[in-house]
């Protein structure tokens, strides 16, 4: 059975597609047109192929047309899949037709702070730098993602444990790998912004001294391994916030004039060499 959030969004997703087919054609070159006006029929490859066998007109209005037919389009089998979220949807793939009983969430849910700070991302991206901004619309993304993984599975039976089992055996494939590429990915943006951002010997120190932070607390967690798994999610969400904050405040600041430095040094001992002769 087709869920109401996967004829909505797919229904957006065709007419993005149509929409994407008839501008395509529309704005192509008209010298492929007959004399009666009729566009070329072979305009229709280059629409069908995406440009691989011919023109599709202007660009940018048919990329964007092209992506949301795409978002569209995945949003509605996402839904489908996940049949909107809703019980009474999964009650009746059920075996006995019966909808599963529900509870309230047990734990409390840190993805709305968390897709806050992304949109504040990607607000100071808008000014600072297009690495930011794009950093902030990939976190948007997959918080997003997550808290809609998240709000399904704690509906999905009465147990809370069940919906967290359920929960992790569905995103613990996606997310270990994604979630560890993203973190090496900020740890090596933010910290090179922080570390273009001050002089040589200061980016010494600042590295050795993160270094020695990580290796710490990577020991801490080794020599407790019962420690409560929320303790560590909050740990690194707070070391991924303050790397990103640190550069984006460091990407404001500019990068460290070493050039300035050393004219300053070459002048410095030019005097003294003057004033010894």
């Amino acid at each position: 059975m087709l869920t109401p959030g996967f004829k909505l969004f797919f229904g957006f997703g065709a007419l993005a597609a149509v929409g994407a087919i008839v501008y395509g054609i529309a704005t192509g070159d008209p010298a492929g047109a007959d004399y009666l006006g009729v566009v070329d029929r072979d305009a229709w490859k280059g629409v069908i192929s995406l440009g691989w066998q011919g023109g599709v007109g202007e660009h940018t209005g048919f990329i964007v047309l092209v992506f949301a037919a795409l978002v569209g389009g995945g949003l509605g089998c996402m839904l489908v899949a996940f049949r909107d979220a809703d019980a009474e949807s999964v009650g009746e793939l059920a075996p006995t037709g019966e909808t599963p009983p529900s509870e309230a969430p047990a734990h409390p849910s840190y993805w709305p702070p968390l897709l806050a700070f992304a949109a504040a991302v990607v607000v100071i991206g808008l000014v600072t730098h297009a690495a930011i901004f794009v950093i902030g619309l990939i976190l948007a993304g997959v918080v997003a993602f997550e808290w809609m993984v998240t709000a399904w599975a704690d509906r999905a039976t009465g147990d809370a444990e069940a919906n967290r089992a359920l929960r992790n055996r569905l995103m613990y494939p996606i997310e270990i790998p994604v979630l560890g590429a993203a973190g090496v990915a900020i740890l090596v943006v933010g910290g090179s912004r922080v570390l273009l951002a001050v002089s040589e010997f200061s980016a010494v120190w600042i590295a050795a001294g993160v270094s020695a932070v990580i290796l710490l607390v990577a020991m801490l967690f080794a020599a407790r391994p019962h420690i409560a798994r929320s303790v560590i999610t909050t740990v690194l969400a707070f070391a991924a916030v303050a790397v990103v904050a640190a550069g984006i405040v460091a990407t404001a600041a500019g990068a460290y004039d070493h050039g300035h430095a050393e004219d300053h040094g070459t002048d410095d001992a030019t005097e003294v060499h003057e004033g010894e002769e």
